[in-house]
């Protein structure tokens, strides 16, 4: 019944549409179960993609030739870049979808992808000989063979939900869990352990009052995620998000519900995201705050289903009813479904290679929520880098890895590895110490060309970079060279409150200056205007930023090369730690656990000193 595949990816959330459409796409053949075919792409929790550092890691992927961006951009009602008003490291991309076609439009793209078939079943198992996995066991008594296996289980290993004094077993919302996996791999030996994450009620927009809100209209210039910049949805015709916000009588009720909560009551074990905790832990944690925000986000342009962000609870269904009439805009709303927390398996990171392979079992593969991590964004690019690597695997080819200084995913990835993760990870800013390098602008620059040389990323791709970069060294060779009067100059400069010009000066002089900005200049000197009137609003901002932030663009690059020096130091495979007395021995128990591979690696292990490095570095003859 079925063939021999390259590799089976299990699981058909955003990480295993990534790995399946990845290792297709470089010429794998696939096989992607998952336990309902009506349910790819499923946006289980909030109906957006990117926002801050997640939409750096959308842009990743497709400059890597995934498909999130892309899928996003068609399902689009709304966009914004967020942190516009901070420097352009800062800058992220956030897309409000269409829940609906952002899963018809994955399914389709999967569709149209070669080298990918489909089965609806439930996998119970892997088949494992001699260390290596072989395919797995299907819950109808299957035997699928494959060179390689992406597991992308997300919420669904054990998966129990909770709604206040109920609970009962589940994946998602009226879909069950899986069990089965989760027994086999702690029997050949894996540690594995429990993470929690909810999500808010469903409403009715038609039983809202949106004139007791503020409006969060789209921006006027839609940029989108794909660097192919396929049609969007016109400025004009984005559908709108609200916010209000709770109150203290909202909190007072819903305290009356906390000795009926599952966190409350211990019925929970698993640790939930700390950075988008529930309604009922943001009253507790911070009571001192007499209201909080709720973001009002339609699920699509044809439908009246609003999504309640910042109103994630499990507390009983009649006290998230009551405690939402209370909130501004809501006194009147009528609920669709209630919030629920979901409790479920997952693998702490450090059992895995950089590849994302497992060190256990060879051409193993954990990708999503099955590390850890929460989010869409986080799960679809280690789903990308797990079908990458699960190809390279099966093909007997080198895998590919990013590093910390080439892109977001590599923060990532690297972090899981190194730190593992107790509680549900998310990505932000904060934790790539080279974010002006990282930025989302230029992805692209960064990345399309190494996906390119793998065979992933298509030649169009590579001749738009290509074209790209070429336009940008002219526009930087015209600032350089233009020089600008002070009379053509100086009303500009008034305008912007900067000072005025004595002495004809460079244009790449003036664009150096605080509160001066490339567009602007252009809208503002007419001499520029015409100048650069043919290059794309892209093109422009790439240039500007580059002249602009060069000074700390260097920066970066300079302690990049100097922290590449660890990296470029490898640590024998089979280093003896034991023999090393003068490690501490938090430092010796950890590299025994993750075997660093560089002493790179081994610096940013979480409890690693280093004192300990040194001592790595002379036993190494450094």
């Amino acid at each position: 019944m079925f063939p021999n595949y390259d590799i089976i990816v299990v699981g058909a959330g955003h990480a295993g549409c990534e790995a399946a459409a990845s290792a297709a796409n470089l010429g794998s053949r696939v096989l992607l179960i998952t336990m309902n075919l009506q349910t790819i792409a499923q946006m289980s929790c909030n109906p957006a993609m990117g926002g801050i550092a997640k939409g750096q890691i959308v842009r990743e992927i497709d400059a890597l030739g995934g498909y999130s961006g892309i899928v996003s951009d068609k399902s689009m009602i709304q966009f914004r870049m967020l942190n516009r008003s901070k420097g352009p490291a800062m800058w992220s991309p956030r897309v409000q979808s269409d829940r609906m076609v952002f899963a018809s439009t994955w399914r389709e793209m999967l569709e149209n992808t070669q080298n990918v078939d489909f089965y609806q079943d439930t996998v119970k198992g892997i088949l494992v000989k001699n260390g290596v996995v072989g395919g797995v066991k299907t819950g109808l008594g299957h035997e699928i063979v494959a060179k390689a296996v992406v597991l992308t289980n997300g919420t669904f290993l054990n998966g129990v939900i909770h709604i206040g004094e109920k609970n009962f077993g589940g994946g998602r919302i009226a879909e069950k869990s899986s069990e089965g996996i989760t027994e086999q791999l702690v029997s050949l030996g894996f540690e594995t352990d429990r993470l929690k994450t909810g999500t808010p009620p469903r409403i009715d927009g038609r039983s809202l009052d949106y004139s007791k809100m503020e409006e969060q209209k789209g921006d006027d210039e839609i940029v989108g995620f794909s660097y192919l910049k396929k049609s969007h949805i016109r400025p004009e015709d984005q559908k709108s998000c609200w916010i209000t916000y709770t109150n203290d009588a909202v909190h007072e009720l819903l305290k009356t519900g906390f000795d009926k909560s599952p966190m409350y009551q211990g019925r929970i074990q698993g640790t939930g995201p700390r950075y988008c905790p529930s309604i009922e832990d943001k009253i507790s944690r911070f009571s001192e705050r007499d209201r909080h925000q709720l973001f009002v986000e339609p699920e699509g342009i044809n439908t009246i289903e609003i999504y309640v962000n910042g109103f994630s609870t499990s507390l009983p269904e009649n006290i998230q009813y009551q405690a939402l009439r209370m909130v501004p805009g809501f006194e009147n709303c009528k609920m669709f479904r209630p919030g629920y927390a979901i409790e479920y398996d997952f693998f702490p990171p450090t059992q895995l290679k950089f590849s994302l392979e497992t060190k256990l079992i060879d051409n193993l593969f954990f990708a999503g929520q099955i590390n850890g991590t929460t989010g869409y964004e986080e799960a679809a690019c280690q789903g990308l880098m797990a079908g990458i690597n699960a190809h390279q695997k099966a093909k007997g080819l080198d895998p590919f890895i990013l590093k910390r200084s080439e892109a977001y995913i590599g923060v990532l990835i690297d972090d899981l590895i190194n730190k593992g993760t107790e509680e549900p990870y998310r990505m932000f800013t904060s934790r790539a110490e080279f974010r002006t390098l990282l930025r989302q602008d230029n992805a692209d620059l960064r990345l399309t060309e190494k996906s390119y040389r793998l065979g992933l990323a298509s030649q169009e791709r590579m001749d738009k970079v290509k074209e790209k970069n070429t336009n940008i060294e002219k526009v930087k060779e015209i600032l350089f060279q233009t020089s600008l009067e002070p009379d053509e100059t100086n009303g500009f400069l008034k305008e912007v409150q900067s000072a005025e010009l004595s002495v004809k000066q460079k244009a790449s002089q003036v664009l150096l200056r605080p509160m001066v900005d490339l567009k602007e200049m252009m809208a503002g000197i007419s001499k520029l205007k015409e100048a650069l009137h043919t290059f794309d609003n892209e093109t422009i901002e790439q240039a500007g930023i580059q002249i602009k932030y060069e000074t700390y663009i260097e920066k970066e690059k300079e302690l990049v090369a100097k922290m590449s020096q660890l990296e470029d130091l490898v640590i024998p495979e089979n280093f003896n730690y034991e023999k090393l007395n003068s490690l501490s021995t938090e430092a010796r128990q950890k590299f025994i656990k993750i075997k660093p591979r560089t002493l790179g690696q081994a610096s940013r292990i979480s409890g690693v000193n280093p004192s300990d490095v040194q001592i790595l570095m002379v036993f190494m003859g450094r």
